[in-house]
């Protein structure tokens, strides 16, 4: 394979000729020994960033040609030609072109700088290609002096993790909203099918299934909301504050225009951190934008453990969820419920991450976070996860459901937790009475109670209408 040699201050490597990658991402790829993909989202937001530094920039120094003429300006100026070409790669950078080229793992050392240095290098070498060069050839384009134009890693890494995850956050806050929608017409579809309630897994009291059901959704409604506050969090960028925050050797223009364009091309509401130090060292906006997706991830795994029970044989098939798969190799026609087994594998992950991400964020070290790379790869992979337990729950689980309403409510006449509704009526007492002879003889609240005859017949049928058992409280009219 032909080669091309480059060199930093460190010495110098073979990079193949052909690579648009070069010897920064070299390097990198043979020091950390992990073989996690980086997140095409990231990798996307990156080139957005890239595309917003290099307009800023093309404007800044229009401005100085305005400004000096003929005359030979005191800064060191990018051509127009080779600025057009960094930001057409970079919007391709921005659709995922080049990815194949991005060598840098999930898992690094140095704050992001070889995440940073990789881009450069691919943004360097495809314009060099464009512009009739070679790969390699940075006397033309150079990945640091060209591609990284008034930037520092750490403005423009993690302003980019911050813009994948605002595009991640409205994915998520789209697909709870569809699954609360989802729970909100079974709610209505099952408003009136009784069932019995249970505590501590044990029969309690009357209750239906739209009751159930309105709990999921009611829970949803409270992550929905609290996932689009999260955008206020995380719409703070650090982008322009350079390597610490102080903006050191960048231009004031382009402080305080990078971020404006930005916004301009990703539509998101970013904006720029009023103290850029804070913003670059202090990264507790991701420990509570996360925490918020560990709220959410307890919030599915409850609702799943519970489908999962009521549809199982142990739970006497309350409900039957839509069959997604044959279950064994060995037990013919076994069929397990593997959505709810996902979304509780991809809880428990969101939940490690959330330990992860509290920790590395505590672990920034005056003025800078190298830990950066693996916070953003757990950030992304919970968004994710979460957005894909949304969908599959709503698609191959929730769409699905069916309740079996009569043998529910045949189920709820013959458990003793019935027996709650009459005690306004009966007493405690006479009440525990007919629980008991229903637990030993297996006979319904209807069997019994002709034995007993605690309760005219008329007024216990009345009483278990659906109703009556549901309305909330009772009245001493009711009496």
């Amino acid at each position: 394979m032909e080669q091309r040699t480059e060199s930093d201050f460190l010495g110098s490597k073979q990079v193949p000729a052909d690579a648009l990658y070069g010897i920064h991402a070299l390097r990198a790829r043979e020091n950390f020994p992990d073989f996690t993909p980086f997140h095409t989202e990231w990798y996307q937001a990156m080139g957005l960033v890239k595309q917003a530094c290099y307009l800023t920039a093309s404007s800044y120094f229009r401005a100085i040609r305005q400004k000096y003429g003929k005359e030979t300006p005191p800064v060191r100026i990018i051509s127009e030609e080779v600025l057009e070409t960094l930001t057409f790669v970079a919007a391709e950078l921005a659709s995922s072109k080049y990815a194949g080229h991005f060598i840098v793992p999930a898992v690094s050392g140095g704050a992001g700088t070889s995440i940073n240095m990789n881009v450069n290098e691919i943004i360097a070498n495809a314009s060099l290609l464009k512009l009739g060069q070679k790969p390699g050839d940075y006397s033309f384009i150079d990945p640091t002096e060209d591609a990284n134009i008034f930037q520092s890693t750490n403005d423009v890494v993690p302003t980019a993790l911050k813009v994948a995850v605002m595009f991640l956050l409205n994915e998520l806050e789209t697909a709870i909203n569809e699954l609360r929608s989802g729970f909100e017409l079974l709610e209505g579809r099952y408003r009136d099918s009784l069932r019995v309630a249970y505590t501590q897994m044990q029969e309690a009291v009357p209750s239906s299934y739209g009751k159930l059901f309105s709990n999921y959704s009611d829970a949803l409604s409270r992550d929905w909301w609290r996932v689009s506050k999260c955008f206020e969090r995380i719409k703070v960028v650090n982008l322009g504050g350079s390597a610490i925050g102080t903006s050191v050797a960048v231009p004031r223009f382009f402080v305080m225009e990078v971020v404006q364009q930005l916004q301009h091309l990703t539509k998101l509401p970013l904006t720029r951190g009023e103290n850029l130090t804070d913003t670059t060292s202090n990264l507790d906006a991701f420990v509570e934008v996360h925490a918020i997706l560990k709220a959410h991830a307890v919030n599915l795994e409850k609702i799943v453990n519970d489908l999962r029970l009521l549809a199982s044989d142990i739970g006497g098939a309350g409900i039957n969820l839509s069959q997604q798969q044959v279950g064994s190799s060995i037990m013919p026609g076994k069929v397990n419920p593997v959505i709810p087994e996902f979304v509780i594998s991809s809880s428990h992950q969101v939940y490690a991450n959330d330990s992860l991400i509290s920790g590395l964020c505590a672990q920034g070290c005056l003025d800078l976070n190298a830990y950066l790379p693996l916070i953003g790869h757990a950030m992304i992979q919970s968004l994710k996860l979460m957005i894909g337990s949304c969908r599959t729950m709503l698609e191959n689980m929730v769409k699905g459901i069916e309740v079996n309403t009569e043998a529910s409510y045949e189920r709820l006449l013959h458990s003793p937790a019935i027996t709650t509704a009459l005690s306004p009526y009966i007493g405690y007492h006479k009440a525990s009475e007919v629980a008991k002879l229903m637990k030993s003889s297996g006979r319904s609240i209807l069997e019994v109670n002709a034995e007993l005859n605690f309760i005219p017949e008329d007024k216990l049928t009345e009483l278990l209408k659906p109703a009556n058992l549901l309305k909330s409280g009772y009245s001493v009219n009711d009496l």
